[in-house]
């Protein structure tokens, strides 16, 4: 595509440049680029990667961490893992979220049945300190992980402060997860106090949730407390040993007179792969790596600014919330939503956006699309004149959806598409405050992230799709893996495809510009709506069925998006009937999560493996596509693959 081909649909002017937060820190702290109006974003860009020491410290200064940085800043920077930022370094995450202690607004909750609630910051530092003290006075100390399934609410960003205030280590569910979700994941950390809620709201319905809770509780022989929102305001009944504590009742403890500092690449967060070949990977992301890339990207990259209102459309189950919770950093003000967007009409998110002056509105390349299959086009309704830049993720944004955002929503207003992941809680791919915006393509690779594409044999190559990598070290890496003493599994997840480089799992083009377009994943892990759901968690319920031999399920590409499909292997005199298909569907609604539920569920006479006896779910998503099999040699049984070959059903 030659250059006046490039449909720009934003270009920020001189002056917002000059202003710009980007600007400022370069002016402040790279004295080796000019001050000139030449300079431009891939030049900031390359000092970062080329000096990582000195840009990684002038985030620290720039962003005002409250901590002891240290005399070193990234030890063995050669080895990737192992290399360590900051290895001396001690701070407290909690202590500098909640450093601006003033009357500004901290949170604006809204819920789908309109129930609203605002905390301003001191209080919610008050609130934070109280139940840090009531968790210590309950034992939990450095290291102990606290695990919430909850809601998208206040009570979940206290909750995980409070946490961190003493250093121990955060983690959560969203309330959509079944049974056997929840403890595939919680039963790995062993927590010892898990806060819920006795149910949750979802297009207009009260979900109960106290048989899950009961159902977790008793599955989780670690727990030694549990807190309990009265989200709905039921009785809440319990069947398990001890007397479940009411959230508000935590508040009357002894207020926290210490944030705990831990070390730099101490734990914060677990947060869980998809499951795709197994339970759920548990993946550890350190107190100052999380601290620093989400400064990085809310000051540098997202150019927030005090007093700035920032959303993004997430469950607590999403790493999106905890990318939104570190704006709070940049004094921002964060705008919580909980329930269905489309609840009693497609302008619900939109209301809010003009109602709260939202300044960054971010959801999923599915919302977007779905608003725009609705027919409802916002600038009729609203001017969202504080509307600064809509950011997108969890699937590649559509040329058709970038074109509909800069005519229905805002033509005004950056469009950030951003990308990166669970694994790294942050990007590798995303937006800036100096280059254009052109349709269908992210802006540029994130400041201090070493982003290349690899074909297979390792080589960079530009205007090519292939493998996304990394080929240096950056501080929101994972300190390790949870139960992985000997960090096999870490390495296993990355760097055994090329050695000493990341390789993130993304079908990406680096165009010779600079941008960025991204395919899809290059694994077999499910993507639909961008929450990525792995194939472990559906045949671990479907094979119970007594009608199912097997089953095997990959992801479709439709509509700028993927659908789940699910292919299931009969047993003798057992029919693929629409109870049946009922069943299945509602199965997986209740004991994984709604988002497990196949959009397909499709008879099959037989599954390919390997010649070991895998499963192949790669073979049968390139057949679907229509793609040739390089290698089905090394398949049992190659011809089991044509049965997938041009499927009438796969094609509405």
């Amino acid at each position: 595509m030659i250059r006046d081909e490039l449909k720009v649909l934003w270009k920020p002017s001189q002056e917002d440049k000059e202003k710009s937060n980007l600007i400022e820190f370069k002016n402040k702290y790279i004295n080796d680029l000019t001050n000139s109006e030449d300079i431009n974003y891939q030049m900031i860009w390359q000092w970062s990667v080329d000096n990582p020491e000195k840009f990684w410290s002038a985030v620290w200064d720039y962003s005002n961490v409250i901590g002891v940085k240290g005399s070193e800043y990234l030890a063995d920077k050669d080895k990737m893992p192992g290399a360590q930022f900051f290895p001396d370094a001690k701070l407290n995450y909690a202590e500098n979220i909640l450093a601006q202690d003033d009357q500004s607004l901290a949170i604006i909750s809204e819920r789908e049945d309109g129930l609203k609630c605002k905390i301003k910051r001191n209080d919610l530092k008050k609130k934070v300190l109280h139940m840090a003290g009531w968790l210590k006075e309950n034992g939990i100390k450095k290291g102990d992980r606290v695990s919430a399934y909850m809601p998208n609410c206040p009570e979940t960003i206290i909750t995980m402060l409070a946490t961190a205030s003493l250093g121990a280590v955060f983690s959560s569910c969203s309330t959509d997860f079944g049974v056997s979700g929840v403890l595939d994941r919680f039963l790995q950390i062993e927590p010892k106090v898990l806060v819920t809620v006795d149910g949750y709201l979802y297009n207009g319905k009260s979900i109960d949730r106290s048989n899950e809770v009961n159902e977790i509780v008793k599955g989780l022989k670690s727990l030694k407390k549990i807190v309990v929102l009265k989200y709905l305001n039921k009785t809440f009944s319990t069947n398990f040993s001890f007397t479940p504590i009411n959230f508000d009742a935590v508040y009357s403890s002894n207020s926290l007179d210490d944030f705990e500092q831990v070390y730099f690449n101490d734990p914060l967060y677990i947060v869980f792969s998809s499951g795709t070949t197994g339970a759920p990977k548990c993946i550890v992301h350190g107190v100052g790596g999380v601290l620093l890339q989400h400064s990085k990207e809310h000051k540098l990259q997202a150019n927030i600014k005090e007093n700035d209102r920032v959303f993004y459309f997430s469950t607590c189950g999403w790493m999106m919330w905890n990318w939104l919770i570190g704006a709070l950093f940049s004094k921002a003000t964060v705008i919580l939503y909980e329930g269905n967007p489309f609840y009693e009409e497609p302008s619900k998110l939109w209301k809010l956006a003009e109602k709260e002056n939202i300044t960054l509105f971010g959801t999923s390349a599915k919302y977007v699309d779905a608003v725009r299959k609705s027919g409802f086009k916002p600038n009729e309704s609203y001017e969202l004149k504080s509307l600064k830049s809509l950011c997108s993720t969890g699937s590649p944004l559509s040329p058709e959806s970038f074109e509909f955002i800069n005519k229905s929503i805002k033509s005004d207003m950056q469009i950030g598409s951003i990308s990166g992941g669970t694994d790294i809680l942050s990007c590798f791919v995303l937006n800036n405050p100096l280059d254009e915006v052109i349709s269908g393509e992210i802006q540029c690779k994130g400041l201090g992230m070493s982003v290349e594409v690899f074909d297979e044999k390792g080589n960079p190559i530009i205007d090519t799709p292939g493998e996304l990598v990394c080929t240096k070290p950056f501080p929101s890496m994972p300190i390790m893996f949870w139960n992985d003493p000997d960090g096999q599994k870490y390495k296993n997840a990355y760097f055994t495809y090329y050695k000493n480089i990341w390789r993130h799992g993304d079908w990406v083009k680096i165009t010779n510009r600079g941008t960025i377009v991204i395919y899809g994943r290059s694994d077999a892990t499910l993507n639909p709506g961008g929450v990525r759901i792995g194939t472990a968690e559906i045949y671990k319920v479907v094979e119970n069925f007594k009608e199912i031999l097997e089953a095997i399920v990959v992801g479709q590409n439709w509509e700028d998006d993927v659908r789940v499909i699910l292919f299931v292997k009969l047993s003798v005199g057992s029919i693929l009937s629409e109870d049946l298909k009922s069943k299945i569907k509602l199965t997986l609604k209740t004991k994984v999560s709604p988002r497990h539920v196949p959009s397909k569920i499709i008879s099959i006479q037989d599954i390919p493996r390997t010649r070991s006896g895998k499963i192949t779910e790669l073979a049968v998503r390139d057949i679907i596509h229509g793609k040739e099999i390089k290698n089905s040699e090394a398949l049992s049984n190659p011809e089991a693959l044509e049965l997938y070959r041009n499927l009438t059903e796969l094609k509405n």
